[in-house]
């Protein structure tokens, strides 16, 4: 008995350890009974039937990243570029990854590289390269809208690289290097237009400044001309009323004045050493003689009698 004891504990042993599984975390393990597919056991304690049932497919739940490796394509254009690109993908089914497909990662890689190649065909060389974006979109979709059968959920393609041919990316560079130097040539026309137009306006305003300071210079100087003719005026009408009053004696007033002036004038030269009178002295002396003859009338026969009484005093 010892020895159909020891082998069935053996028996029950090795029962235990083929039907106690344990699922890692992260993934999803199928089991298979006979070979036909029953179930996807999730993470944790998984007990199966030995002898009937077997682990089949241990699937990746968890999001991966498959990298596409580079590809030559033609653009619509005709130019040969080459393009790397990356998926990323998850599994939402195990049954359906593990069996509705043979390979999952190449299938993905071969989907996603034919669709690559026909999304960029259909566009210019100036198209991939300025329009990154609407690959990924278009690709995304289709790719997606593929894998989905296979209970897999693309959720982002990303283009890594684009190259150009050397001659294009050389092209490229001299096109770039001629647009930055139109774009400084238009910045310095521009700076020199507005520097020309402020100009323009500063002597302008300059112009106009100065026009409105002799505009008004004028005005005044033509005032100040109004006022003196006006005291010209009133000056030469007292002398005329002046002289209709008192008959020739004023105008002979005034006249001696005026020549007495002028002599003093003579007098007080810095220059004049020797003064030549072009008239008669006598004329001088008539003049005095006038302007006494005023003084006298002015003053009358009391103040000349008071006169007289000073200076006998």
């Amino acid at each position: 008995m010892g020895p159909v004891l020891l082998a069935i504990v053996v028996l029950v042993v090795v029962f235990v350890v083929m039907a106690v599984k344990t699922v890692r975390q992260g993934y999803v393990y199928t089991v298979e009974r006979f070979g036909k597919y029953t179930k996807a056991a999730d993470p944790g304690l998984l007990v199966i039937m030995p002898f009937f049932d077997r682990i089949g497919q241990k699937v990746n739940m968890m999001e991966q990243v498959l990298d596409i490796p580079g590809q030559e394509i033609i653009t619509k254009d005709n130019a040969m570029v080459g393009v790397d690109a990356v998926v990323f993908f998850q599994v939402l089914d195990a049954g359906k990854a593990a069996y509705e497909v043979s390979n999952l990662y190449a299938a993905i890689m071969a989907l996603t590289t034919t669709n690559l190649r026909t999304v960029m065909g259909s566009m210019d060389l100036d198209e991939t390269l300025s329009k990154r974006d609407e690959i990924n979109a278009r690709l995304l979709s289709v790719v997606d809208h593929a894998t989905s059968p296979w209970g897999v959920k693309i959720t982002r393609v990303e283009i890594k690289d684009i190259r150009p041919p050397l001659d294009i990316s050389e092209a490229m560079a001299r096109q770039m290097k001629a647009e930055r130097l139109k774009r400084a040539e238009i910045l310095d026309a521009e700076g020199a237009r507005a520097s020309a137009i402020l100009r323009a306006e500063g002597e302008k305003q300059s112009a106009i400044l100065e026009a409105e300071g002799r505009r008004e210079a004028a005005f005044r100087d033509a005032e100040a001309r109004e006022r003196e003719a006006q005291a010209e005026a009133e000056a030469t009408r007292v002398v005329s009323d002046a002289i209709a009053a008192s008959g020739t004696q004023a105008l002979n007033y005034f006249v001696a004045q005026k020549y007495t002036e002028a002599v003093g004038k003579f007098a007080t030269s810095p220059n004049a050493k020797t003064i030549l009178f072009p008239v008669e002295a006598t004329q001088l002396i008539g003049s005095l003689g006038g302007v006494g003859e005023l003084v006298r009338e002015a003053i009358g026969p009391a103040g000349e009698a008071a006169a007289r009484g000073e200076r006998q005093g």
